[in-house]
Order: C-alpha cells, then sequence, then structure tokens
C-alpha cells in the first residue's frame, strides 16, 4: 500500500509538472502506474488533478500580464484587438486543447493573458485533461 501512495504522489507531482511549460511527459508515469496494479480510478482522479491544477496555475500567470504590454513591445493594436477577438470568441472552448503537446500550455497562459472567461475556461481545460487520462486508460485496459 506504501507502494501505491508514492506512485500517486509522484503521478500527482510528474502530472502537474506536465502541465506547466516545463518539458514532461506524464502519460508514461501513468500507464507504468497502472500496470503496478494500483488503483485505476485513483491514478485517473490523481493525473486529472495534478494536471488540472497545473492548467490552472498556467492561466493565473497569464492574468498577471496586461495586455497592453504588448502594445509597448511593439504590436500593432489591430493584431492585439484580432487576438483578443478570437479569444473572446473560441477562448473558453480552446481550453479544451490545453492537453495537446507543446501548445496547450502557451495556449492556457494566453487564455489568461487575454482574460478569456474563467469558469468556462476552467471547465473545458478540466474536462479535456480527464478525457485525455479516460483515452490513455482505456487504451492500457484494452491491450492488457
Amino acid at each position: 500500500m506504501q507502494f501505491e501512495t508514492w506512485s500517486l504522489a509522484g503521478l500527482f507531482t510528474a502530472s502537474f509538472l506536465s502541465a506547466t511549460i516545463l518539458p514532461f511527459s506524464s502519460e508514461a508515469l501513468f500507464v507504468v502506474i497502472l500496470g503496478t496494479g494500483a488503483s485505476p480510478v485513483a491514478c485517473l482522479a490523481v493525473a486529472t488533478l495534478g494536471n488540472g491544477l497545473g492548467g490552472c496555475t498556467n492561466y493565473a500567470l497569464g492574468r498577471l500580464g496586461d495586455p497592453a504590454w504588448m502594445k509597448r513591445l511593439g504590436m500593432s493594436s489591430e493584431r492585439l484587438e484580432k487576438y483578443e477577438s478570437r479569444v473572446e470568441k473560441y477562448g473558453a472552448y480552446m481550453a479544451f486543447f490545453s492537453w495537446v503537446p507543446f501548445i496547450g500550455d502557451p495556449l492556457v497562459v494566453a487564455l489568461g493573458f487575454f482574460r478569456s472567461p474563467l469558469m468556462a475556461t476552467l471547465a473545458w481545460l478540466w474536462t479535456g485533461k480527464f478525457l485525455r487520462y479516460l483515452f490513455i486508460w482505456a487504451v492500457y485496459a484494452w491491450f492488457t
């Protein structure tokens, strides 16, 4: 039982870190821990919690930014308005894809930066992360 507890703690940490800008993958560890006989429901819950909280951290970091900074850095008002209008139109839905490697984490930072609606953004973010791990679990279960 102690091994499973430590495994789940490691899975939480790996899932959290992989949802930040750090180039880290939690999927492989998720499958390895499933292979040790750990509870699949516990693995799913812990991985989703860690990855979701990491995504929330990215969103919060983005919220610390100020779109006016982009103007000072030389971005045209038209281009800034274009990005802001896209975020207003699709922002919350784009959070569903926060699990996609390489683009997901910066996407969530940008959603925070451009002030995508908090509750809708987080709902889509958590849904995407949960479904990704659920899919991995289903594939693992299919092949074992």
